[in-house]
């Protein structure tokens, strides 16, 4: 019996068909870390904003996923189907809890969505709504790392990725400068659902790779720099009652 030996250069080929396998490199993680830093897989999750079946911030979402697995990530991607309005239900419910769980565990963020009306869509704006800014005094998403893209049906905007920016910032996540924004989006997947070869697929790896790196250069460093003298003199109980008050 013969035995095939797969390289990751023939691992590259199959999963991401448009790669340049000489030209993406591997993460250093020696470089980000140091010596002393984190080792385990980048834990990273994705979520996409739309339920139609041939869904494009959905396509995309996969293709990042493909990525940064590639660069070493371990991925989750959340399905917002069956996730209740906010505030429509408790946050016992079973799609609520997943997706908050999911939220703790992961050290960074990928957020796709279309651009509808000018706006992200309501489905991307349910998830990150049913995200607390806190629980009982933690922050599930401070510190954490954030990438933003976008899909749209016309020309190209980034109406969606400026909107999210804003709440990555207010959640106090550190989203990262580039961005993705993917013009008429239906002319750049094949039947298969792949993302085709282009100037905004390079666009898509290069966030992707921009995020491991953020991600590897503040995970280990993130609760010192976010670590601020106001909250220092707060209680755990004082903070969860300031920041979860009711809605005005």
């Amino acid at each position: 019996m013969t035995l095939t030996t797969v390289t990751p250069h023939d691992l590259l080929h199959h999963d991401l068909p448009n790669i340049d396998p000489e030209q993406l490199h591997p993460i250093d993680v020696d470089v980000l870390t140091g010596l002393d830093g984190p080792r385990h897989a980048p834990r990273i999750l994705v979520l996409y904003g739309s339920l139609r079946e041939r869904s494009y911030s959905r396509l995309v979402a996969e293709e990042a996923g493909r990525l940064l697995r590639w660069f070493g990530c371990e991925v989750r991607t959340f399905d917002p189907r069956d996730l209740p309005l906010p505030d429509a239900t408790g946050s016992d419910h079973p799609k609520v809890q997943e997706l908050r769980d999911l939220a703790e565990w992961s050290e960074g963020m990928v957020w796709v969505s279309p651009e509808r009306h000018g706006a992200m869509t309501a489905i991307m704006k349910a998830q990150i709504d049913w995200i607390p800014l806190s629980l009982g005094g933690i922050r599930p998403t401070q510190g954490k790392t954030l990438a933003l893209m976008q899909v749209c049906g016309g020309s190209q905007s980034f109406n969606a990725v400026n909107q999210m920016r804003i709440l990555g910032r207010w959640m106090r996540m550190l989203t990262i400068p580039n961005q993705s924004s993917v013009p008429k989006a239906f002319t750049e997947f094949d039947d298969d659902g792949r993302m085709k070869s282009s100037p905004l697929y390079l666009r898509i790896v290069d966030v992707c790779e921009e995020l491991v790196k953020f991600t590897l250069l503040t995970r280990g460093r993130s609760e010192y720099l976010t670590d601020r003298y106001s909250e220092r003199v707060e209680s755990a109980e004082q903070v969860s009652q300031r920041v979860n008050q009711g809605s005005v």
